[in-house]
C-alpha cells in the first residue's frame, strides 16, 4: 500500500528531565498500553466474569444437592394420665432429643424452557463482553496514535521555529556587519533584535507544549509522568482508504456488534419472564433419617430413616400481575435497543461519511500546502542572499520569513489533521494494529 509520507522539518528536539533520556517508538508507545490500560484491564476482567458465568449450572439445568441437619435437645414437663392411675406420669425437668438429617437431590424437568433461554443469554453476554474488550483496545490504540503524534507535530512546529530563529540570528550578524561600515542604523537592529527575543519566547512557550504532551501521552500509556522520553519521528498518512470497504467494515464493528447482542440478550430475557407464568415440574430423591428420645412419656425412643421420591409440580396461578407487566417491560426493553442499534449505525454511518470527507478534503490540501512550504523556504533562501547583497530591506526580510513560518505551520496541522481523521477511520472499521 502506498503511503504519503510527510517530512516536515524534523530536527532532533530534545528536552532535558533527567539524567537520561529513552527513545519512544508508536509501537513500543502501543504495546505499553495495551500491557498497562486500566480500561483494558476492567474490559478482560468482565470477559473473565462472563466466561465463568457461561455455564449450564449459573442457568440452573444441572441437579442441586444439598445436606440438612437439625439437633434439638429440649427440657420438658409431662404430665400423663391413664386410665390406670398406676400408670400416671408426672415429671419436671425431663430431657429429650430430636435429631433429623437428610440428603435430597433435586432436578429441574420442565420451567417452559427457561434453563434453555439463560444458557443463550449468558453466551451472549460472554461474546458482547469480548466485543467491548475489542472495541477498548480499539480506543485505546486510536488515543495513543492520535497523542504520539500530536507530540511529533508539535516538534514539528518547535523546528520550524528554530528554522526561523537562525535567519533571524543571521539578520542580524548582517546588519551589524553593515553598521560597522555604515550602511546600517540602529533601528533595523532593534528590530531584529525585536523580531529574534519573540521568536525565543514563541519557542519556549513551543517547548511547554510539547512537554505536556509528552506527560499526556505518557498518562495515555499509564506510565509515569514524570519519565523521560525522546519521539523522534515524522508524520506519514496512508492515503489509499478505500471508503466503500471501509464503509462496510465500519457496519461490522464490535461496537455495533454489542448493540446487536443486547437486542438478542433482551429478547432472550423476554423469554426467561414469559416462562416463571408456565408451571414448573421439579423431580426430588433423597434419604431421611430422624431420630427422636426422650426421658420419660408415651414413647421412649423412636427412630426412622430410608430414602424417598418425589415429583413437585407448581402452577402460577396469581401473584398480582407482576409476571406479566415485567414480561411487558422486557417486551418494550427489547424495542429500546433496537431503536438504540438504529440510531448507532446511523451514528457509525455519518461519522464514517463525515470523517473520510475530512480526510479526503485535508489530502488534496496537502499537495498544494507541500508546495507552497518548498517554495516559501526557497523564496526565504532568496530574499536573504538579496538582504546580503544589499538589494532587499528588512521588511522584505520579515515577509518572507512570515511567509515561511505560516507555510510550514499549515503544512505540518494538515498533516497532522489527516493523520487524525485516518486513525479515526481505522478505528471505525476496527483495522488498527498495533
Amino acid at each position: 500500500m502506498r503511503k504519503l509520507i510527510l517530512f516536515v522539518f524534523l530536527g532532533t528536539v530534545s528536552s532535558q528531565f533527567g539524567y537520561s533520556q529513552n527513545r519512544l517508538s508508536l509501537s513500543d508507545a502501543l504495546a505499553i498500553a495495551l500491557k498497562n490500560s486500566y480500561n483494558i484491564q476492567l474490559a478482560k476482567n468482565n470477559v473473565e466474569i462472563a466466561t465463568i458465568n457461561n455455564y449450564v449450572g449459573v442457568a440452573g439445568g444441572l441437579p442441586t444437592v444439598n445436606a440438612t441437619v437439625n439437633d434439638v435437645e429440649n427440657i420438658t414437663t409431662i404430665n400423663q394420665k391413664f386410665p390406670d392411675p398406676s400408670r400416671d406420669v408426672t415429671r419436671s425437668g425431663v430431657s429429650s432429643n430430636n435429631m433429623n438429617a437428610n440428603i435430597t437431590a433435586g432436578i429441574l424437568l420442565f420451567n417452559g424452557f427457561r434453563v434453555k433461554a439463560a444458557q443463550q443469554r449468558l453466551n451472549e453476554l460472554q461474546k458482547m463482553n469480548q466485543d467491548m474488550l475489542n472495541a477498548q483496545i480499539q480506543s485505546t490504540m486510536a488515543s495513543v496514535i492520535t497523542s504520539y503524534y500530536d507530540v511529533v507535530r508539535q516538534q514539528n512546529l518547535l523546528s520550524t521555529i528554530n528554522k526561523s530563529i537562525e535567519v533571524s540570528q543571521q539578520r542580524i550578524d548582517i546588519i551589524n556587519s553593515r553598521k560597522e561600515v555604515g550602511l546600517a542604523n540602529n533601528a533595523d537592529l532593534y528590530q531584529a533584535q525585536i523580531d529574534l527575543n519573540a521568536l525565543v519566547q514563541s519557542k519556549q512557550a513551543q517547548q511547554l507544549i510539547i512537554d505536556q504532551g509528552k506527560t499526556n501521552l505518557l498518562s495515555l500509556i499509564f506510565v509515569s509522568p514524570d519519565s523521560s522520553v525522546v519521539i523522534n519521528d515524522t508524520i506519514v498518512v496512508d492515503e489509499k482508504i478505500n471508503f466503500s470497504q471501509l464503509k462496510t467494515l465500519a457496519l461490522k464493528n464490535p461496537q455495533v456488534s454489542v448493540a446487536e447482542q443486547q437486542i438478542k440478550i433482551n429478547e432472550l430475557i423476554e423469554r426467561e419472564t414469559a416462562a416463571l407464568r408456565v408451571p414448573t415440574l421439579r423431580a426430588t430423591t433423597g434419604i431421611n433419617f430422624s431420630n427422636t428420645k426422650s426421658g420419660a412419656g408415651f414413647i421412649l425412643e423412636n427412630r426412622s430413616y430410608g430414602p424417598f421420591l418425589g415429583v413437585n409440580l407448581a402452577i402460577p396461578i396469581y401473584n398480582g400481575l407482576i409476571n406479566k407487566k415485567q414480561q411487558q417491560v422486557a417486551e418494550i426493553n427489547t424495542r429500546n435497543a433496537k431503536v438504540q442499534r438504529d440510531q448507532f449505525l446511523l451514528d457509525i454511518e455519518t461519522g464514517a461519511v463525515r470523517t473520510y470527507q475530512a480526510y479526503a478534503n485535508t489530502l488534496a490540501q496537502l499537495k498544494t500546502a507541500q508546495q507552497n512550504q518548498v517554495l516559501s523556504k526557497q523564496l526565504l533562501d532568496l530574499v536573504m542572499q538579496r538582504f546580503q547583497l544589499g538589494q532587499a530591506t528588512i521588511v522584505d526580510v520579515k515577509l518572507a520569513q512570515q511567509s515561511f513560518e505560516n507555510e510550514s505551520y499549515r503544512l505540518v496541522n494538515l498533516a497532522f489533521t489527516a493523520k487524525v481523521a485516518e486513525v479515526e477511520l481505522k478505528r471505525l472499521a476496527n483495522i488498527i494494529e498495533p
